[in-house]
């Protein structure tokens, strides 16, 4: 089946080129990939390619020549969207860095929230930026040489009380994305305990070192420059540990500690 409409986008020295048969699948690949980035006529080769093409009543996600979802409705995609155009950045990232960590920009500053999957990261992301905080990522928080925070504008994947994830973009969280580069001011490891109160300490900066090196999808024995980007990430950051309760009490706790309460 022949492809209508195509795009690329141009994300971290990864070309991605977005095809579709149809506007529905193109409009699902426009608001899914990188939203805020600008769109290009395709040109010459790209890293990667996502196709999105009706089959049969259903909605095939495609990458290169492997089917990799299908669904009815083609919201139920957007997930898979967007984690495929993660794989594929994250893996040929040139001078900087990756962490598994939300990311807010707060007072200048840059504001981490390391974890892994599941670990309620978008969820307060998108609570920070409702009440005031700059949009990194819901993901990954991406460091340069100098230790710095740099955007990684992806829709935030929320459920909000559903069982199916929702993107999200900031804007519609009432927030801005990050434009320039941050000095990572703080790193929260905050795990979610239910029926728990914020229970938070402050822990020494070798402590938040090894909470990054932890959440990295990187390899130490194949990128041993870690230490020194994460050393100085850290360098000029407060490292807390501990649990949280639920987001909304968490958001507030967080400002607290930081030094503002909105």
């Amino acid at each position: 089946m022949s492809d209508t409409y195509t795009f690329e986008v141009q994300a971290f020295g990864c070309s991605i080129r977005a095809a579709a048969d149809c506007r529905e699948c193109c409009d699902l690949l426009d608001r899914s990939i990188f939203p805020s980035f600008t769109r290009s006529p395709t040109n010459g080769e790209p890293d990667v390619v996502l196709r999105a093409e009706q089959s049969g009543g259903r909605v095939r996600l495609l990458v290169g020549e492997r089917v990799v979802a299908s669904a009815a409705d083609p919201n139920f995609l957007v997930p898979e969207i967007v984690r495929a155009v993660d794989e594929a950045v994250i893996g040929r990232l040139t001078g900087l860095r990756a962490v598994h960590a939300g990311a807010v920009g707060w007072a200048g500053r840059g504001l981490l929230l390391p974890g892994g999957t599941h670990a309620g990261k978008s969820s307060l992301v998108a609570e920070l930026l409702r009440r005031g905080a700059t949009y990194y990522s819901d993901e990954y928080a991406l460091i340069d040489g100098e230790g710095r925070l740099h955007a990684y504008p992806r829709p935030l994947l929320l459920r909000d009380g559903s069982p199916e994830q929702v993107a999200v973009t900031a804007e519609a969280c009432g927030a801005a994305t990050g434009k320039a580069p941050a000095a990572v001011g703080w790193i929260l490891a905050l795990a979610y305990r239910s029926e728990s109160e914020w229970d938070v300490a402050a822990v020494p900066q070798s402590e938040g070192l090894l909470t990054l090196l932890r959440n990295t999808p990187h390899v130490l024995a194949e990128s041993p420059e870690l230490l020194g980007v994460f050393g100085r990430a850290v360098a000029g950051a407060r490292c807390y540990r501990g649990f949280r309760p639920d987001t909304r009490v968490a958001a507030d706790e967080i400002l607290r500690l930081v030094g503002r309460v909105v």
